[in-house]
């Protein structure tokens, strides 16, 4: 690559300052943007839990390049436990209205994934990409439905949690009831039931077993979830020392009203946005030194998720 990865993190406690970025959207008419701008509801931010606050906790900075003259992706971090001050708690949030959400195979993860692809990211895609960020379990670890482009590579799962977008760009967290697949599902993916729903921890977050097992049997390890607010968009958050009940409480005091739990342990956190076209200029929203800034941008065994411009691209995952 041509410019070394840079995390997007600092001072006293890891919190993020965050860095801005420049670059160009493609012309479009002027009522098109306009109306699209009327659409835009930037979150508020996100109330600090522990005072004094810490310089910039809370506070949205841009995390991509710019589309329709600002960025649909954005990054902060807070403290999200006041009984232990050093935990960090990393979010970013995406707006639905200029962008498009993929899902991937990695090499290995799902076993059974058809196509596979090349488990990166595709080089023909990389101008519109704005994001890329982690999955969830190994289908060894829990059973999970897997589809892309109508495709069941794994049989969706009645009561499980279930990320899922249709061709029409609509994005959205449900607790799926519905058949093994659906034609018109662009994409969906499932880990575990849902953490929150109506904006209220799951009534069974307190059991641990249901949540995963943890790197040497203990409650409080690295977990991350994905999120939709009142509005349509996504919230990824990740942070250490979290219960699966911490975990649903971080999310809700982030504004998420339905969210599902994604992989957790050190190792799989990641949350990678590009500041520049082509996939230049990579930071880590989630610093994590296992993992690089550029992940995903070479083939990975796991599956994963990538954030796209809306513009440019078809309704469904694309693999050139």
């Amino acid at each position: 690559m041509s410019r070394p990865a840079t995390a997007i993190t600092t001072v006293a406690a890891g919190i993020l300052l965050g860095t801005g970025s420049g670059a160009f959207a493609h012309i479009r008419p002027r009522a098109v943007i306009r109306q699209r701008l009327a659409a835009q509801v930037e979150p508020r931010r996100i109330v600090p839990l522990i005072r004094p606050a810490l310089r910039g906790e809370g506070v949205w900075r841009p995390a991509s390049f710019k589309v329709d003259g600002s960025a649909p992706v954005l990054a902060t971090s807070f403290r999200p436990d006041p009984s232990n001050p050093s935990v960090v708690a990393y979010v970013a949030w995406i707006d639905h209205t200029r962008t498009s959400i993929a899902l991937y195979p990695g090499y290995s993860d799902p076993p059974t994934a058809s196509p596979r692809g090349s488990a990166e990211i595709p080089s023909g895609e990389r101008w519109r990409l704005l994001a890329t960020f982690n999955g969830g379990f190994k289908w060894k670890s829990a059973a999970a439905g897997f589809v892309v482009n109508g495709h069941a590579d794994e049989p969706l799962l009645r009561g499980l949690g279930t990320l899922v977008a249709y061709a029409d760009g609509h994005v959205d967290i449900v607790s799926w009831h519905g058949p093994p697949t659906l034609r018109r599902l662009v994409l969906a993916r499932q880990n575990l039931p849902l953490i929150v729903n109506h904006g209220r921890a799951n009534p069974n977050i307190a059991e641990p077993w249901l949540w995963g097992a943890t790197l040497g049997g203990v409650p409080l390890v690295w977990r991350s979830a994905i999120g939709i607010d009142r509005h349509g968009n996504l919230i990824y958050a990740a942070a250490s020392d979290q219960s699966a009940a911490s975990l649903a409480s971080l999310m809700i005091h982030v504004g998420a009203v339905r969210a599902i739990e994604l992989d957790i342990n050190p190792e799989w956190m990641s949350f990678n946005a590009y500041a520049r076209r082509g996939g230049r200029d990579a930071a880590q929203v989630v610093p994590n030194s296992q993992q690089s800034a550029y992940r995903w941008l070479t083939p990975d065994s796991r599956d994963f998720f990538a954030i796209y411009t809306r513009a440019g691209g078809s309704p469904l995952v694309p693999f050139r």
